[in-house]
């Protein structure tokens, strides 16, 4: 890979996997063309696990693509893991998608090879590799993902979240350092969705891999420690866990009451994001109760005690 393309100290301090900044992403046609990122900062840091969440339209799908290098930014800046992605070449690209990303679909069809078994289809993406370490490296994939006594199955000889799991073990067939995951819950009940997500977060913490989750489900807040929203896209909100998911799960033990349940809410709050060129996108509710819409005029003023703003509707 071109060395002109890595970072230096002096630019990126190796904390982060992810660093956008203004980043752009405009489609043309003959007849139109479409603004899908619109200055959009984010960075995610080494071993994070986070979630980004959208609505149809919102720009998160574009994001992913672009992080997983299946499309390129028009502008902006993108390191991931210390490469400038706006200096790649296509055989950067191609070392990129095989050697740093993982990738789990939403459609199966997309990951899988249904009459292949599921050792088979972790085995495929370690062709290069010699039969004895492919053989060991799937069956360990497999063990990590809670498939182990179902390796001689083919794919459609089980179920949905069962295939869901071998797509995970396939994105990490060949140890990427990020994983991205675009709705992988999208297509399973709730009980299998928790048990997917177990899986991300505890890969997440014993192989030290970064994960970004896209998905539309804001739910994803009660399990995930930081979910950045995208609104026409930008970054318009975070939503943070006061105390981390592990910590509350430790003071509540293994049985979760009806009580902690109801107060899930409570542990986490959602924070504007104030982008580096001053921009702020207030969350859609609080406009709702200010009775504001889109283009409408506001002062923004410091509050009475001097420390903080306040955004006062028009008169």
């Amino acid at each position: 890979m071109n060395e002109d393309i890595t970072v230096n100290e002096h630019n990126n301090d190796g904390e982060y996997m992810i660093r956008c900044e203004n980043l752009v992403k405009i489609y043309k046609t003959d007849e139109v063309e479409v603004v899908a990122l619109q200055g959009l900062d984010l960075d995610v840091k080494k071993g994070e696990l986070m979630a980004i969440v959208g609505n149809s339209g919102s720009g998160k799908s574009t994001l992913l693509n672009m992080l997983g290098g299946l499309d390129r930014p028009s502008a902006g800046s993108l390191y991931i893991d210390g490469k400038n992605l706006l200096k790649f070449s296509d055989k950067d690209y191609m070392i990129y998608k095989r050697e740093t990303v993982g990738f789990v679909w939403q459609n199966n069809a997309r990951n899988l090879i249904p009459y292949l078994t599921a050792q088979q289809n972790v085995e495929m993406p370690m062709i290069l590799s010699s039969a004895k370490e492919r053989k060991k490296r799937a069956s360990e994939l497999l063990e990590k993902v809670g498939l182990a006594h179902r390796k001689n199955s083919r794919l459609d000889q089980m179920s949905g979240g069962e295939q869901q799991r071998v797509a995970i073990a396939i994105a990490l067939a060949n140890k990427p350092r990020l994983l991205l995951a675009d709705e992988p819950t999208g297509s399973v009940d709730t009980k299998t969705s928790n048990k997917i997500l177990d899986i991300f977060k505890e890969l997440n913490k014993s192989e030290g891999i970064t994960v970004v989750i896209v998905t539309h489900d804001v739910k994803l807040a009660n399990h995930i420690d930081r979910v950045v929203a995208i609104r026409d896209g930008r970054t318009s909100s975070e939503i943070v866990r006061k105390r981390s998911y592990a910590a509350e799960l430790d003071e509540m033990g293994d049985m979760l009451s009806e009580k902690a349940e109801s107060e899930e809410e409570q542990t986490h709050e959602e924070l504007a994001v104030l982008d580096r060129s001053g921009r702020l996108q207030i969350p859609k509710e609080q406009l709702e109760a200010l009775g504001l819409k889109g283009g409408d005029k506001v002062r923004v003023e410091l509050d009475d005690a001097g420390t903080g703003i306040k955004i006062v509707p028009p008169s």
